[in-house]
């Protein structure tokens, strides 16, 4: 795991990085993770291996974890330094009931969490405990205490997503970048149709009211044209 984060902090200081995937990398515990880390928004953990969250690292701004497929079954004290965390994604994992979430109480910012594919949820009347568990908590598994989906607008409930973001500003760069060079081509033609209508303009004059082709030698613009019989001969 140390291994892999020193690939995805690219040479950039622990502090900078907001967005950190670590998706499987393969380890049984959090190593390499540390509390320098300080604005970390978003960590994605996912099909990594994990058995435990010892260690795991205080971390003020996260909002968004993501832990499914790994083999967790417990332990979840362990992101007590993690207080602004919104979302929260255990989906198959290996929790077997209620009393193991017990310890996400605290975070009292949490607002979503999946446990889709998690043993705890063939109990009956599931649903209802978790949520008596976790009173503040606003969506399990994608759904409210009233059976309603999930809004995905919803900022609270799915964190932030910089990289979205990040790609929206990228293809409006791209759109600008387009839009000038479509006005660059129109600015060529239109100059292509203007040094035509100079050329037609040139070789034309009025005699006694008439409009006659002007010969050679009468043309202000004949440098042009002897030229290139002067390098024919």
């Amino acid at each position: 795991m140390e291994k892999r984060i020193e690939l995805e902090m690219r040479g950039r200081p622990a502090g900078e990085i907001t967005n950190l995937n670590l998706d499987n990398c393969r380890s049984t515990q959090v190593s390499g993770l540390t509390d320098e880390f300080i604005n970390l928004e978003n960590l994605s953990m996912i099909n990594v291996g994990l058995t435990s969250l010892k260690g795991f690292p205080k971390l003020p701004q996260l909002r968004r974890l993501e832990l499914s497929d790994n083999r967790l079954t417990g332990g979840f004290e362990n992101l007590a330094g993690c207080p602004n965390l919104k979302a929260l994604n255990f989906s198959g994992n290996k929790i077997k009931d209620v009393k193991a979430l017990e310890p996400l109480k605290p975070l009292s910012n949490l607002k979503s969490l999946d446990l889709f594919n998690c043993e705890i949820t063939n109990l009956d009347n599931y649903r209802v405990e978790t949520f008596e568990a976790l009173p503040r908590l606003k969506y399990l598994d994608g759904f409210d205490r009233e059976d309603a989906e999930a809004d995905e607008t919803d900022e609270d409930s799915l964190g932030s997503d910089e990289e979205d973001e990040e790609d929206d500003d990228f293809d409006g760069e791209d759109e600008v970048g387009s839009e000038a060079s479509d006005q660059s081509d129109e600015d060529e033609e239109s100059g292509d149709l203007d040094d035509e209508e100079a050329e037609s303009d040139d070789d034309v004059k009025i005699v006694n009211g008439d409009h006659k082709p002007v010969k050679e030698e009468d043309t202000g613009a004949r440098g042009k044209k002897r030229k290139h019989e002067d390098d024919s001969e």
